[in-house]
Formats: structure tokens, C-alpha cells, sequence
């Protein structure tokens, strides 16, 4: 519940954000300038990217824990096995160990989206984020019946 908190406060903090760059963008092209025009016209891209984001974000935050309840309701979540270190970090050799476990699991069923998701929890837990993410990527669209991006 605090993560989902702190995520709408921060989305919050950028939408205020991405209205005062607009604001000050129109305030720009409003000068009439050729020059002004342009950077005003410049300043306006830059909300449209950071809302592009934080919607895709959003979504995708969205449908991993769409996922994470179907799955909890399965009784197909990850047992948390992981060792830990005395300070309550993830001890990267036990994080290793599952991961292969995960890895030989998705790859025997390649199209199961409840592999994937298990993947994507090891991903994360060996701190590779980038491959924990495309791996839930995969895990929505199997579930979705998307076509899945290579």
C-alpha cells in the first residue's frame, strides 16, 4: 500500500510538473518571436513525452498486478525462499539459484504467462530490472493473448 501511495504522489508532483513546462511553453510561443516559437514549441514536447511515460507506466504497473491477484487466487505465487543478508538484502547466490530454477520452468512452457510472471519475480530479485520487466511484459501479453515481441 505504501509503494501504490508514493507512486500517486509522485505521478501527482510530475502531472503539476508537465502543466507548469506546458504553461511556460505557450507563454513562449505566445511571444511571437521566431526564436521563442521554437523554444516554446521544444518546451511543449517535453510534457508530452513525460505523460506518454508515466501512462505507460501506469498501465503496465496496472496489469503485473492484475497478474500478481490472479495468480495469488491460483495459489501460484512465489514462495519468498530467498536467503537474505544480516542487513535483510537479498543474497545475490540464493537470488541465482532460483532464477535457474524460474529459467528451466519458462522454458519447458514457454507459453504459460504464469511462468513468465515467476520469472520476472527472479529477474527482479537478482537485480536485473531491465529483463525483469520485459519478462512481465511477456507474462501480460500470454496472458492477454497479445502477440508477444521477441
Amino acid at each position: 500500500m505504501r509503494a501504490k501511495i508514493t507512486y500517486f504522489a509522485l505521478a501527482a508532483v510530475l502531472v503539476v510538473y508537465f502543466v507548469l513546462v506546458g504553461s511556460r511553453g505557450v507563454l513562449l510561443i505566445r511571444q511571437g518571436t521566431p526564436v521563442t516559437v521554437a523554444f516554446g514549441a521544444a518546451v511543449l514536447v517535453l510534457p508530452f513525452i513525460g505523460c506518454w511515460f508515466l501512462w505507460q507506466t501506469t498501465v503496465f504497473a496496472r496489469d503485473a498486478n492484475r497478474l500478481a491477484r490472479e495468480l495469488e487466487a491460483e495459489g501460484g505465487l512465489p514462495v519468498d525462499e530467498l536467503a537474505r543478508t544480516p542487513s535483510g538484502r537479498i543474497d545475490r547466490d540464493s537470488a541465482d539459484a532460483v532464477f535457474t530454477r524460474r529459467r528451466a520452468e519458462t522454458q519447458e512452457a514457454p507459453d504459460d504467462w504464469r511462468a513468465w510472471f515467476r520469472l520476472a519475480i527472479a529477474y527482479h530479485d537478482a537485480r536485473d530490472t531491465p529483463r525483469a520487466r520485459k519478462a512481465m511484459q511477456r507474462a501480460i501479453a500470454l496472458h492477454d493473448g497479445k502477440p508477444v515481441r521477441a
